[in-house]
């Protein structure tokens, strides 16, 4: 919880309980249905919830945005970012129905307003939103091909909709395709733990 304080310090005392509660409730329920890797389940914070965070040092959503977070498993990066936008609407969508039960439940413990829940495949979902979310999913283009239907047109916010993930490695390929609308970010210039060195957060525009 330490960890997450040292880079955002200016949390409400509801987001640092929220943010506190997060262990236990993943460590039970990750001992009936497995969302995170048993050995990695200590290190949440690092592992999950601040690299969940890595995207909002890239954007800083205004109040009333959309935003799906799709492939979210046990609610990441969804319910982190959730818990510090509260004035911000997400919607969690994964073809696992017992990942989205870890997270509704999860959302729920901790009182998550903001918040909705869908068991389908990403094709399903043809709700528009101003960006969507996701954590390594799919290869970049097979991603953008199936949420391009899901990004609105109107703006809000300082970067342009689009799809905002976070990925690891080796990305140049990858990006190829829509070099001219992508941006890297390097969140080891964000975070300065070893796990961090070859995390990115990648922003494509989408219809912008």
């Amino acid at each position: 919880m330490e960890l997450i304080l040292k880079y955002f310090p200016n949390l409400s005392d509801t987001q640092k309980e929220q943010f506190a509660a997060l262990y236990d409730l993943y460590t039970d329920w990750n001992s009936k249905i497995n969302v995170i890797s048993r050995k990695d389940i200590t290190n949440l914070y690092e592992h999950h919830v601040l690299h969940s965070l890595g995207i909002a040092k890239v954007i800083n959503f205004t109040p009333g945005t959309t935003v799906m977070d799709l492939g979210t498993g046990g609610g990441f990066p969804g319910i982190p970012l959730a818990i510090l936008f509260p004035e911000v609407k997400f919607h969690l969508v994964d073809s696992i129905g017992k990942k989205v039960k870890v997270a509704t439940e999860v959302a729920n413990a901790i009182g998550l307003k903001n918040v909705t829940f869908r068991h389908c495949r990403a094709e399903e979902e043809k709700t528009k939103f101003d960006f969507v979310v996701s954590r390594a999913v799919m290869p970049l283009a097979d991603l953008i091909k199936i949420i391009r239907k899901n990004i609105g047109t109107e703006q809000h916010n300082a970067l342009p909709n689009g799809l905002i993930c976070l990925k690891g490695g080796e990305l140049e390929q990858e990006t190829m395709p829509v070099k001219h609308k992508t941006v890297i970010y390097d969140l080891k210039d964000e975070f300065t733990e070893d796990f961090f060195e070859t995390k990115k957060v990648v922003y494509v525009t989408i219809n912008g």
